[in-house]
Protein backbone atom coordinates (compact mmCIF):
# COMPACT_ATOMS: atom_id res chain seq x y z
CA UNK A 1 0.00 0.00 0.00
CA UNK A 2 1.24 3.69 -1.04
CA UNK A 3 1.47 5.85 1.81
CA UNK A 4 2.11 8.66 -0.64
CA UNK A 5 -0.96 11.00 -1.27
CA UNK A 6 -2.06 10.39 -4.69
CA UNK A 7 -2.23 14.01 -7.26
CA UNK A 8 -5.57 14.23 -8.38
CA UNK A 9 -6.65 13.85 -11.63
CA UNK A 10 -6.49 16.68 -13.92
CA UNK A 11 -9.63 17.72 -16.33
CA UNK A 12 -8.27 19.46 -19.25
CA UNK A 13 -10.34 21.86 -20.79
CA UNK A 14 -10.02 25.18 -23.03
CA UNK A 15 -11.84 27.99 -23.84
CA UNK A 16 -11.98 31.86 -25.26
CA UNK A 17 -11.51 35.54 -24.51
CA UNK A 18 -13.88 36.62 -27.04
CA UNK A 19 -14.46 39.75 -28.57
CA UNK A 20 -15.17 42.20 -31.25
CA UNK A 21 -14.58 46.31 -31.42
CA UNK A 22 -16.69 47.91 -30.08
CA UNK A 23 -18.81 50.85 -31.02
CA UNK A 24 -17.20 53.81 -29.02
CA UNK A 25 -13.50 52.78 -30.32
CA UNK A 26 -12.69 50.16 -27.48
CA UNK A 27 -13.93 46.82 -27.16
CA UNK A 28 -16.33 44.32 -26.09
CA UNK A 29 -16.52 40.52 -24.31
CA UNK A 30 -18.71 38.06 -24.77
CA UNK A 31 -19.86 36.68 -21.47
CA UNK A 32 -22.22 33.08 -21.32
CA UNK A 33 -25.04 32.11 -19.28
CA UNK A 34 -24.92 28.31 -18.33
CA UNK A 35 -28.15 27.22 -17.12
CA UNK A 36 -26.85 24.13 -15.59
CA UNK A 37 -25.03 26.11 -13.07
CA UNK A 38 -26.56 29.33 -13.11
CA UNK A 39 -23.36 31.36 -13.44
CA UNK A 40 -22.14 33.95 -16.10
CA UNK A 41 -18.66 32.52 -17.45
CA UNK A 42 -16.34 32.66 -20.41
CA UNK A 43 -16.78 30.27 -23.16
CA UNK A 44 -14.71 26.72 -22.41
CA UNK A 45 -15.43 23.12 -22.19
CA UNK A 46 -13.22 19.82 -22.01
CA UNK A 47 -11.33 18.37 -24.20
CA UNK A 48 -12.44 15.51 -26.20
CA UNK A 49 -10.66 12.50 -27.40
CA UNK A 50 -7.49 13.21 -29.16
CA UNK A 51 -7.43 16.78 -29.32
CA UNK A 52 -5.00 19.58 -28.51
CA UNK A 53 -6.06 22.50 -26.20
CA UNK A 54 -6.34 25.01 -28.87
CA UNK A 55 -9.13 23.22 -31.17
CA UNK A 56 -11.08 22.10 -28.39
CA UNK A 57 -10.90 25.84 -27.43
CA UNK A 58 -12.30 26.54 -31.17
CA UNK A 59 -14.68 24.14 -31.08
CA UNK A 60 -16.01 24.93 -27.90
CA UNK A 61 -16.55 28.75 -28.55
CA UNK A 62 -18.49 27.66 -31.84
CA UNK A 63 -20.50 24.62 -29.99
CA UNK A 64 -21.68 27.06 -27.16
CA UNK A 65 -22.04 30.78 -28.97
CA UNK A 66 -22.51 29.94 -32.36
CA UNK A 67 -20.04 32.51 -33.30
CA UNK A 68 -17.04 32.07 -35.71
CA UNK A 69 -13.83 33.15 -34.37
CA UNK A 70 -10.29 34.16 -35.57
CA UNK A 71 -7.29 32.69 -32.88
CA UNK A 72 -4.77 35.28 -31.07
CA UNK A 73 -2.63 35.25 -28.72
CA UNK A 74 -2.63 32.60 -25.80
CA UNK A 75 -4.28 33.74 -22.88
CA UNK A 76 -3.74 32.66 -19.23
CA UNK A 77 -4.58 29.28 -17.83
CA UNK A 78 -6.32 28.88 -14.54
CA UNK A 79 -7.21 26.04 -12.24
CA UNK A 80 -9.72 25.25 -9.61
CA UNK A 81 -10.87 22.41 -7.69
CA UNK A 82 -13.66 20.20 -9.20
CA UNK A 83 -15.52 17.15 -8.15
CA UNK A 84 -13.54 15.18 -10.28
CA UNK A 85 -9.67 16.58 -9.08
CA UNK A 86 -8.19 19.55 -10.66
CA UNK A 87 -9.76 21.49 -13.48
CA UNK A 88 -7.21 23.25 -15.77
CA UNK A 89 -8.50 25.39 -18.35
CA UNK A 90 -6.14 26.93 -21.52
CA UNK A 91 -8.01 30.51 -22.70
CA UNK A 92 -7.01 32.06 -26.15
CA UNK A 93 -7.55 35.66 -27.48
CA UNK A 94 -10.40 35.17 -30.04
CA UNK A 95 -11.93 37.73 -32.29
CA UNK A 96 -15.62 37.25 -33.65
CA UNK A 97 -15.67 37.66 -37.24
CA UNK A 98 -18.67 36.53 -38.04
CA UNK A 99 -21.91 33.60 -36.90
CA UNK A 100 -24.88 34.63 -34.32
CA UNK A 101 -25.90 33.29 -30.87
CA UNK A 102 -28.63 30.60 -30.69
CA UNK A 103 -30.08 29.80 -27.22
CA UNK A 104 -28.95 25.98 -26.35
CA UNK A 105 -28.73 23.39 -23.79
CA UNK A 106 -25.11 24.63 -22.57
CA UNK A 107 -25.76 28.17 -23.06
CA UNK A 108 -28.70 30.50 -22.59
CA UNK A 109 -28.23 33.48 -23.33
CA UNK A 110 -24.75 35.30 -24.39
CA UNK A 111 -24.04 39.41 -23.66
CA UNK A 112 -21.57 41.94 -25.46
CA UNK A 113 -20.10 43.77 -22.80
CA UNK A 114 -17.51 46.17 -22.10
CA UNK A 115 -14.53 44.73 -20.60
CA UNK A 116 -15.39 46.57 -17.05
CA UNK A 117 -19.35 45.60 -17.26
CA UNK A 118 -18.11 41.84 -18.30
CA UNK A 119 -15.52 40.67 -15.74
CA UNK A 120 -18.28 42.18 -13.07
CA UNK A 121 -20.81 39.92 -14.37
CA UNK A 122 -18.56 37.16 -14.20
CA UNK A 123 -19.50 34.67 -11.13
CA UNK A 124 -15.96 33.30 -10.80
CA UNK A 125 -12.84 35.12 -9.64
CA UNK A 126 -10.21 33.08 -12.34
CA UNK A 127 -13.12 34.01 -15.09
CA UNK A 128 -12.35 37.90 -14.19
CA UNK A 129 -8.23 37.51 -14.38
CA UNK A 130 -9.07 35.85 -18.47
CA UNK A 131 -10.56 39.32 -19.30
CA UNK A 132 -7.87 41.24 -17.01
CA UNK A 133 -5.21 39.25 -19.74
CA UNK A 134 -7.38 40.00 -22.57
CA UNK A 135 -6.92 43.27 -21.78
CA UNK A 136 -3.08 43.82 -21.55
CA UNK A 137 -1.73 46.53 -23.54
CA UNK A 138 2.31 45.84 -23.76
CA UNK A 139 1.42 43.07 -26.22
CA UNK A 140 -1.32 42.82 -29.64
CA UNK A 141 -4.41 40.96 -28.80
CA UNK A 142 -3.83 38.88 -32.71
CA UNK A 143 -0.53 37.80 -33.97
CA UNK A 144 0.04 38.56 -38.06
CA UNK A 145 3.12 35.66 -38.90
CA UNK A 146 3.07 31.74 -38.36
CA UNK A 147 6.82 30.37 -38.22
CA UNK A 148 6.79 26.53 -38.91
CA UNK A 149 9.52 24.37 -38.66
CA UNK A 150 9.37 21.81 -41.10
CA UNK A 151 8.28 18.19 -40.26
CA UNK A 152 10.36 14.77 -39.51
CA UNK A 153 12.61 13.89 -42.58
CA UNK A 154 14.48 10.97 -41.57
CA UNK A 155 18.40 11.14 -41.46
CA UNK A 156 20.46 13.30 -44.03
CA UNK A 157 22.80 10.94 -44.48
CA UNK A 158 20.06 7.64 -45.62
CA UNK A 159 19.12 10.18 -48.47
CA UNK A 160 20.88 9.60 -51.76
CA UNK A 161 19.71 12.29 -53.65
CA UNK A 162 20.46 16.55 -53.04
CA UNK A 163 19.62 17.45 -49.47
CA UNK A 164 17.38 20.39 -50.72
CA UNK A 165 15.12 17.11 -51.66
CA UNK A 166 14.52 15.38 -49.21
CA UNK A 167 11.14 14.79 -48.71
CA UNK A 168 9.24 14.36 -45.29
CA UNK A 169 9.13 10.82 -43.67
CA UNK A 170 5.91 9.10 -41.86
CA UNK A 171 6.05 10.95 -39.11
CA UNK A 172 6.85 14.11 -40.89
CA UNK A 173 3.79 13.63 -43.01
CA UNK A 174 1.90 13.02 -40.24
CA UNK A 175 3.01 16.81 -38.36
CA UNK A 176 1.92 18.59 -42.02
CA UNK A 177 -1.49 16.84 -41.54
CA UNK A 178 -1.95 17.94 -38.06
CA UNK A 179 -0.91 21.22 -38.92
CA UNK A 180 -3.41 21.52 -41.48
CA UNK A 181 -6.19 20.59 -38.58
CA UNK A 182 -5.12 23.35 -36.23
CA UNK A 183 -3.78 26.52 -38.07
CA UNK A 184 -6.69 27.60 -40.43
CA UNK A 185 -7.90 28.58 -36.83
CA UNK A 186 -5.65 31.43 -37.28
CA UNK A 187 -7.22 32.41 -40.78
CA UNK A 188 -4.25 32.23 -43.11
CA UNK A 189 -4.22 34.38 -45.74
CA UNK A 190 -0.81 33.03 -47.60
CA UNK A 191 1.30 30.35 -47.15
CA UNK A 192 4.79 30.45 -47.82
CA UNK A 193 7.81 28.31 -47.87
CA UNK A 194 11.95 27.69 -48.03
CA UNK A 195 12.87 25.95 -51.29
CA UNK A 196 13.64 22.73 -49.76
CA UNK A 197 11.08 19.72 -50.39
CA UNK A 198 10.36 18.96 -46.57
CA UNK A 199 9.43 22.94 -46.10
CA UNK A 200 7.22 22.94 -49.11
CA UNK A 201 5.68 19.23 -48.22
CA UNK A 202 5.09 20.68 -44.28
CA UNK A 203 2.00 22.95 -45.73
CA UNK A 204 1.04 21.80 -48.50
CA UNK A 205 -2.11 19.92 -46.60
CA UNK A 206 -2.59 23.46 -44.90
CA UNK A 207 -2.47 25.24 -48.13
CA UNK A 208 -4.46 22.83 -50.40
CA UNK A 209 -7.28 22.67 -47.27
CA UNK A 210 -7.51 26.91 -47.98
CA UNK A 211 -7.12 27.15 -51.07
CA UNK A 212 -3.66 28.49 -51.57
CA UNK A 213 -0.75 28.07 -53.44
CA UNK A 214 2.50 27.18 -51.31
CA UNK A 215 4.71 30.58 -52.45
CA UNK A 216 8.61 30.34 -52.29
CA UNK A 217 10.36 32.70 -49.98
CA UNK A 218 14.10 32.33 -50.65
CA UNK A 219 15.29 34.76 -47.92
CA UNK A 220 14.15 31.70 -45.12
CA UNK A 221 16.38 28.83 -46.71
CA UNK A 222 18.97 27.66 -44.13
CA UNK A 223 21.76 28.63 -46.48
CA UNK A 224 20.17 31.56 -48.07
CA UNK A 225 19.45 33.25 -44.24
CA UNK A 226 23.35 32.09 -43.08
CA UNK A 227 24.49 34.17 -46.70
CA UNK A 228 21.90 37.58 -46.02
CA UNK A 229 19.94 37.64 -42.67
CA UNK A 230 19.26 41.08 -43.45
CA UNK A 231 17.51 40.13 -46.04
CA UNK A 232 15.63 37.42 -44.08
CA UNK A 233 14.96 39.71 -41.36
CA UNK A 234 13.51 42.35 -43.53
CA UNK A 235 11.11 39.62 -45.28
CA UNK A 236 10.12 38.84 -41.63
CA UNK A 237 9.52 41.88 -40.27
CA UNK A 238 7.46 43.24 -43.82
CA UNK A 239 5.23 39.65 -42.58
CA UNK A 240 4.66 41.32 -39.02
CA UNK A 241 3.47 44.50 -40.08
CA UNK A 242 0.15 45.15 -38.63
CA UNK A 243 -3.26 44.17 -40.47
CA UNK A 244 -6.42 46.23 -40.84
CA UNK A 245 -8.05 42.63 -40.11
CA UNK A 246 -7.24 39.41 -38.40
CA UNK A 247 -5.35 36.80 -40.15
CA UNK A 248 -1.77 35.68 -40.96
CA UNK A 249 1.13 34.74 -42.90
CA UNK A 250 2.26 31.10 -42.41
CA UNK A 251 6.09 30.46 -43.21
CA UNK A 252 7.96 27.64 -43.56
CA UNK A 253 11.67 27.35 -42.90
CA UNK A 254 14.38 25.31 -40.96
CA UNK A 255 16.03 24.98 -37.95
CA UNK A 256 19.05 26.86 -38.95
CA UNK A 257 17.31 30.28 -39.29
CA UNK A 258 14.36 30.00 -37.01
CA UNK A 259 15.92 30.19 -34.15
CA UNK A 260 18.09 33.38 -35.32
CA UNK A 261 15.47 35.44 -36.54
CA UNK A 262 13.47 35.52 -33.07
CA UNK A 263 16.68 36.26 -31.34
CA UNK A 264 17.02 39.14 -33.47
CA UNK A 265 13.00 39.53 -32.72
CA UNK A 266 13.72 39.67 -29.03
CA UNK A 267 12.56 36.42 -28.35
CA UNK A 268 14.16 35.07 -24.93
CA UNK A 269 13.46 31.83 -23.31
CA UNK A 270 13.65 31.35 -19.54
CA UNK A 271 17.08 29.24 -18.43
CA UNK A 272 20.76 28.85 -19.12
CA UNK A 273 19.17 27.60 -23.27
CA UNK A 274 20.67 30.62 -25.67
CA UNK A 275 18.71 30.55 -28.68
CA UNK A 276 14.66 29.96 -28.55
CA UNK A 277 13.34 26.40 -29.25
CA UNK A 278 12.28 24.85 -32.90
CA UNK A 279 11.76 21.26 -32.66
CA UNK A 280 10.41 19.89 -36.24
CA UNK A 281 7.21 20.49 -36.93
CA UNK A 282 6.86 23.29 -34.41
CA UNK A 283 5.23 26.66 -34.64
CA UNK A 284 5.77 30.08 -33.22
CA UNK A 285 2.90 32.54 -33.24
CA UNK A 286 3.96 36.03 -33.78
CA UNK A 287 2.73 39.39 -33.27
CA UNK A 288 3.95 43.21 -32.73
CA UNK A 289 7.16 44.34 -33.13
CA UNK A 290 10.21 44.53 -30.48
CA UNK A 291 9.52 45.71 -27.27
CA UNK A 292 6.28 45.05 -28.16
CA UNK A 293 6.27 40.99 -28.92
CA UNK A 294 3.23 38.36 -28.48
CA UNK A 295 5.72 35.16 -29.45
CA UNK A 296 3.66 31.47 -28.34
CA UNK A 297 5.69 28.37 -28.65
CA UNK A 298 3.71 25.44 -29.90
CA UNK A 299 6.12 22.68 -29.83
CA UNK A 300 3.55 20.21 -31.23
CA UNK A 301 0.12 20.18 -32.34
CA UNK A 302 -0.49 16.43 -30.87
CA UNK A 303 -2.95 15.39 -28.18
CA UNK A 304 -3.10 16.92 -25.03
CA UNK A 305 -1.84 14.30 -22.78
CA UNK A 306 -4.31 15.30 -20.05
CA UNK A 307 -7.16 14.76 -22.85
CA UNK A 308 -9.69 11.44 -22.56
CA UNK A 309 -7.74 8.39 -23.49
Amino acid sequence: MSTLAEAPPTVAAAGGAVWRPGTDGGLEVAVAHRPRYDDWSLPKGKLDRGEHALGAAVREVREETGLEVVVGRRGIRTTYPVVEGVKRVDYWVMQAVGGAFEPNDEVDELRWLPPGEAAALCTHEHDRAVVADLLREDVPRMPTLLLVRHGHAGSRRDWDGPDDLRPLDGRGRREAARLAEVLPAFAPTAVLSARRTRCEETVAPLAERLGLPVEPLDELGEEEFAADPQAGLAAVEQLMAPRPAPGVTVVCSQGGAIPSVLMALGVRVEGVRLYPPSAKGSVWVLGGRPGGLSADYYRDLDADPDAPA
